[in-house]
């Protein structure tokens, strides 16, 4: 049934006829999924981009997914398919998990279809669909816990299920949502020590479990199996997450950093309501919510959200509790600055501020209120005579609470609108989840008051039905899409006038700020014209499509230096210098006053240039140096102070270089001079960068704020930077070790005797 909802959903997409293409999706992760796929039939490893922001890390990034197994989907298929089949596949692969988690907590199957239900559908997770990351992060959530809990009950070989299961997901790379998996999973755990897994007056043993009791023995095996599991998930991970703490920490976000753009408004909760009222729609056909770009949508569907309050005033239980308190929670902390709650936690843990956008607190929602709902589902199911009547009437006060509520918001968007509000469009939005509000309570309470298992199915089904139906036109479509061929033009090939064309290691495409500001702001009507249009102006990432190297791009995280010399050149319009551009190698500069076009630089300088004469500055005086018209890359390199001492370079040789083999992550040349020369690189200074001069390894010193240079002897010498991440190599190790462990650990442990049903 799920499947079939995804395929009614997105037929388009199932079927090849289409793909997704808006917002992140087409800039961000269709360009880096190709790449990653380029170098997969090269049998290289991502480590490092060299195309974007004069060179940045890849696999560290994390979200990029290098070593994510299920990547194996778009790999090896075709990409401009693949790629919208994977997230589809994760949104059905997130719901089934759910269903299992749900089914597991109720002894429900209906309840649990519903949960699994109104996970894939509501507004964000159908919003995730533009991040492969996040929505196959989300998607591992479910699986998570009930891996978990399974783990720290029965032990054996549900350990080994449970640790990779927490490694898949960590390898996604949403780290918000991995983090918001884990501290539920730590709830979870500390509720089943504390209530010796009593809910309902009941004793919860499932099938396989291994009763435990409340003993100090019991709550400490419990506490040492889900250690284990923590410490076996690290450990599978490591592969990936030393290398992204080791760029978090040479990055642009430190402890002082916050981005709490994004935040959910003030008024936001009303969204959870009427899903169209204080926003518009966009040129795009995307609704948003105004001061809200994130997500165009957070919206659970109006019947479920009448479930989760029918949970969070009738079920108890810890894990209702939990999950209950743990929404209430994301709500508070998504308001952000809005909201004291917010500015508290961030002062108490700095860190938090590395979390950018507050409104993914809602991620939380996304999984908790689906499990609210089916536990709340079961009780309505399960009460008979006068508590069914109780329950019924329940539905019925709630129901008529929200209905009042939507007639609020309402009347408060038409008295105080927004600049820029379409209340028409708002008013046949509220009227129409008002009329889902009330099918979806008839439903409720026929449910209550059915005495047939046949009879409550179909009306299950039939709910399912209203509750996907709403969530599918709350606003209009989240995901639009474009034929699948604006994927595989080669623009720099077939419409481009590049000449020369940018190619690594010679030279530089580069999009003027004013340019890039314009290709923010400006959105087209038709989903293809306005991807075309950015991608020949290489907007974001879309260079990687054509192999062109360029100036900037758009990720997360950057080397500080480097990233904070793009906000100095992108903060504003000001036109980037000529002496700058030179030392960029841009040979390739949008053309004044256009977006599209492009216009040829003769004075740009090679890739690697020598001789020049150092200058020793503080950071902050060298990036001022390098913005200013003065500066020249041909006479002079900015070195930072404490590089002088090591340094016998000073007046100007006359070195020759000739270029060698150029990679990813290699660069080689022949050099000669006639006295110690400085090698400048105009490429991203990272530290796992290493120089060798005919062999033996030199200091590599950063050079011009946030690049590369070496001082090498005279005479004539063999050239090498080798990108060397011993953070990876490390964590290889570790993650080695760690599954050889679950190898063995598998075969040694025995497997839980089985009980009977309860």
């Amino acid at each position: 049934m799920l499947a079939g909802l995804i395929f009614a959903a997105f037929p388009q997409v199932l079927l090849g006829l289409q793909t997704f293409v808006i917002r992140d999706f087409g800039f961000f992760a269709y360009p880096l999924a190709h790449y990653q796929r380029e170098c997969f039939w090269r049998g290289e490893l991502p480590l490092w981009n060299p195309y974007n922001n004069c060179g940045v890390p890849f696999l560290a990034q994390w979200n990029t997914m290098p070593l994510y197994p299920p990547a194996l989907v778009y790999l090896l298929l075709p990409l401009n398919w693949s790629l919208g089949f994977f997230c589809l596949l994760h949104l059905f692969f997130g719901g089934m998990g759910t269903y299992f988690l749900a089914r597991r907590w109720t002894g429900n199957d209906s309840a649990a279809a519903i949960a699994g239900v109104i996970f894939a559908f509501n507004g964000l997770s159908l919003n995730l669909l533009m991040w492969p990351s996040h929505i196959a992060t989300l998607s591992w959530m479910p699986w998570v816990v009930l891996a978990v809990e399974r783990a720290w009950r029965r032990g054996g070989r549900c350990i080994v299920i449970a640790a990779m299961s927490g490694s898949f997901q960590m390898l996604a790379g949403g780290p918000e949502t991995i983090l918001l998996t884990w501290l539920l999973v730590l709830g979870l755990g500390a509720g089943e020590c504390l209530r010796g897994r009593v809910s309902d007056g009941r004793v919860m043993v499932q099938p396989g479990d291994v009763p435990a009791g409340t003993g100090r023995a019991s709550l400490l095996r419990t506490a040492l199996r889900l250690l284990l599991v923590v410490l076996l998930v690290a450990g599978l991970a490591s592969v990936q997450l030393l290398p992204f703490l080791d760029l978090v920490a040479h990055s642009q976000r430190d402890p002082g950093y916050a981005d709490t753009r994004w935040s959910m408004p003030a008024w936001g909760w009303a969204n959870f309501l009427v899903p169209m009222v204080f926003g518009r729609v966009w040129n795009n056909g995307v609704f948003f919510q105004h001061e809200q770009a994130w997500t165009s949508s957070y919206y659970l569907g109006i019947g479920a959200l009448l479930l989760v309050l029918l949970a969070a005033v009738t079920v108890r239980g810890y894990r209702a509790w939990l999950l209950g308190l743990a929404a209430g929670a994301a709500i508070l902390l998504s308001f952000g600055d809005h909201s004291f709650v917010y500015r508290s936690a961030r002062h108490l843990i700095p860190q938090l501020s590395m979390m950018t956008y507050p409104v993914k607190f809602l991620l939380v929602i996304a999984f908790a209120a689906p499990l609210m709902a089916g536990f709340a589902f079961d009780q309505l199911q399960r009460q008979s005579g006068r508590e069914k009547a109780a329950r019924g009437n329940r539905v019925i006060f709630l129901g008529g609470l929200m209905l009042a509520l939507v007639g609020g918001i309402l009347l408060w968007a038409w008295r105080f609108p927004f600049p820029g509000d379409d209340f028409p469009a708002a008013l046949r939005n509220g009227v129409t989840r008002a009329a889902f509000l009330l099918a979806s309570a008839i439903l409720l309470v026929a449910v209550s008051r059915c005495a047939r298992p046949a009879d409550r199915q179909w009306l299950s089904l039939l709910l399912i039905a209203v509750f996907w139906f709403d969530v599918l036109t709350h606003v209009p479509p989240q995901n639009p899409t474009a034929p699948p061929w604006i994927y595989a033009l080669d623009l720099a090939r077939t419409r481009l006038d590049m000449k020369p064309q940018p190619a690594l290691g010679e030279s530089r495409a580069m999009v003027r700020p004013a340019a890039e500001m314009r290709f923010m702001q400006v959105i087209a009507s038709d989903p293809k014209d306005n991807y075309l249009a950015k991608r020949m102006g290489y907007f974001a990432n879309c260079n990687l499509l054509d192999a062109v190297p360029k100036v900037n791009g758009f990720f997360s995280l950057y080397p500080r230096q480097c990233g904070e010399l793009s906000s100095v050149l992108y903060g504003s319009t000001n036109t980037c210098s000529e002496s700058l551009a030179d030392f960029l190698s841009v040979s390739q500069i949008t053309a004044p006053g256009q977006f599209v076009g492009w216009v040829h630089r003769d004075s740009f300088l090679p890739f690697v240039t020598a001789g020049q004469s150092p200058v020793y500055l503080d950071d902050t005086n060298a990036l001022l140096a390098m913005i200013r018209p003065g500066f020249d890359a041909r006479k002079s390199v900015i070195l930072p102070m404490d590089a002088r001492p090591g340094i016998t370079a000073t007046n100007r040789p006359s070195p020759r270089i000739v270029p060698g083999r150029r990679a990813a992550e290699l660069v080689e040349l022949d050099l000669e001079t006639d006295k110690p020369s400085m090698v400048v690189f105009s490429q991203t200074y990272y530290h796992p960068w290493r120089a060798y001069v005919d062999g033996r390894p030199v200091h590599l010193l950063r050079a011009n704020y946030a690049f590369q240079a070496l001082e090498a002897p005279a005479g004539h010498h063999r050239v090498r930077l080798v990108y060397e991440d011993w953070a990876f190599r490390l964590g290889a190790a570790v993650s080695g070790l760690s599954l050889s462990f679950c190898l063995v650990f598998w075969f040694l442990a025995r497997t839980p005797r089985r009980d009977a049903e309860p």
